[in-house]
């Protein structure tokens, strides 16, 4: 028999405040030297007292609500000891057993097309550890306590999730509404969003086997592979009679493989109780509604509107959860929308959805470079989609067209400048296709000999001594006028 994976997430994210959790000290140390952004209360000297960061707060209350929870009533800070080099306190600012959002839940669609719930069992604020890094063959470590205090927030999932890629596709909507809420920017690879993962395996109507945690992944796809890994090893300890016991892992991306940092903690050996210098904080229903207020929309809301306008599930998923191309997207729309003539057609949702996704997309990663690193602008898009809609360009002059719309030009004056206005002319496409003719006559007949399929030997020819701007369906359909079919 199988085993079957338990797994559950832990996520933090740095929060997008000005200041640290519990000091005015800047937050923004990145690019910075080391050791330079920090202040008494981050380095722990005797006599300081924590301040509460309100704007944190409100952040955490907004991503809770954001994932379905209840933020409401009391939420409290408690002490959290432990004794690492780079937390200077020798113990952490978090919150225990009365988190600021609790018993919320995220509805998951995986890349097969299913959609399952996880539920999210809590999210608390605390500050963040500092640095350390391990120079190659160095005897030392070195220190940097820049990041020590920023303002963190920790979400905690129950064990819901099942496999590799529904934890990937799980981790890109938490990153999807953490950065539309503007939350924090949720980037990985600035280390603005870590991920633990917690894993077990047991048989069908078996009990839940002892978890391992697997700690510090900076990427969706590590935590993906470190999921198939532990899954890989775990089974094959237990199929060899083993035992798994209640280890902390890292994961070496080199070797793609787990290995042990520490046996477990349990939460005696953290010694958690209250914060004695800050009082428990109640949050009501008025203060929720302010917040409620300031929500823009969530991904899941934006994907049931391009739902809506008729834009296929799997492009309307791949935008939502893209930020810099949602907001890209509905400004082309509203563009598309703004500047039609009140007896033209809307602008075709999924078609400006195909060019952003396929066309765009394919040019930025044929540049390796992002849609912020380009000059396009929504309403060019737009308009470049309804010249082609239209018919006044074609597909493939728009295609041509693309690279220097790209540098911020605009499409319609470029057809104006160049001259690309569909052919419709059918006396010029009539000759086109006679020159085509007189010059392949073997294919001529084949065609009436019975072999239609052999029309697009003489169509290519004709586009081209047309310079591509022959309406492609006026072409073919005199094409097949002139050939009897």
């Amino acid at each position: 028999m199988s085993y079957r994976a338990v797994i559950g997430l832990e996520v933090h994210l740095q929060l997008k405040t000005k200041s640290k959790m519990f000091s005015a000290c800047p937050q923004d140390y990145h690019g910075e030297g080391p050791n330079t952004f920090t202040d008494p209360f981050t380095l722990g000297l005797p006599g300081t007292l924590p301040t509460l960061n309100r704007e944190a707060v409100e952040l955490a209350m907004m991503f809770g609500l954001g994932l379905n929870c209840d933020v409401s009533g009391f939420t409290q800070f408690h002490r959290k000891n432990y004794f690492y080099p780079d937390a200077p306190k020798n113990f952490q600012l978090s919150q225990y057993d009365r988190p600021i959002a609790r018993d919320g839940y995220l509805d998951v669609l995986s890349p097969d097309g299913t959609t399952g719930r996880v539920r999210i069992k809590r999210a608390h604020l605390e500050d963040d550890a500092g640095k350390l890094t391990h120079p190659t063959y160095a005897p030392y470590s070195l220190l940097d306590l820049n990041r020590a205090g920023s303002s963190l927030l920790e979400m905690v999932t129950e064990a819901d999730i099942q496999s590799a890629e529904q934890a990937r596709a799980f981790l890109e909507s938490v990153q999807a509404i953490a950065q539309a809420l503007g939350v924090s920017d949720a980037a990985p690879e600035d280390g603005k969003m870590r991920c633990d993962v917690n894993i077990s395996l047991h048989r069908d109507g078996e009990p839940w086997g002892t978890k391992v945690e697997v700690k510090n992944l900076n990427s969706f796809r590590s935590v993906a592979r470190a999921i198939e890994y532990e899954t890989a090893r775990q089974a094959k300890v237990l199929d060899a009679g083993g035992r798994i016991t209640q280890d902390t892992l890292g994961w070496d991306e080199g070797g793609q493989k787990t290995f042990l940092m520490r046996t477990k903690e349990g939460e005696a050996d953290y010694r958690y109780f209250p914060e004695p210098d800050l009082p428990p904080l109640n949050i009501t229903p008025e203060w929720i509604a302010s917040v409620q207020a300031r929500m823009p929309e969530l991904p899941v809301q934006k994907r049931e509107r391009y739902l809506a306008a008729g834009v296929r599930e799997a492009d309307a998923q791949a935008i939502s959860l893209n930020v810099p191309i949602s907001r890209f997207y509905d400004e082309a729309l509203k563009h598309g929308a703004d500047a039609q003539p009140v007896d033209a057609q809307p602008l075709d949702a999924q078609k400006l959805a195909n060019w952003l996704l396929s066309d765009v997309a394919g040019h930025l990663s044929a540049q390796e470079i992002g849609l912020a690193d380009t000059k396009l602008q929504p309403a060019h898009l737009a308009a470049l989609v309804r010249l082609i809609d239209a018919g006044t360009i074609s597909g493939k002059i728009g295609k041509d067209l693309l690279p220097d719309v790209m540098q911020g030009l605009d499409p319609a004056r470029l057809v104006e400048e160049r001259g690309l206005v569909v052919v419709t002319d059918t006396a010029a496409i009539d000759a086109a296709i006679d020159a085509a003719m007189q010059a392949d006559p073997a294919t001529v007949e084949k065609v009436r000999g019975g072999n239609a399929k052999a029309m697009n030997a003489l169509f290519g020819p004709v586009m081209k001594s047309m310079g591509g701007k022959a309406k492609p369906e006026v072409v073919r359909e005199r094409l097949q006028a002139k050939l009897g079919l």
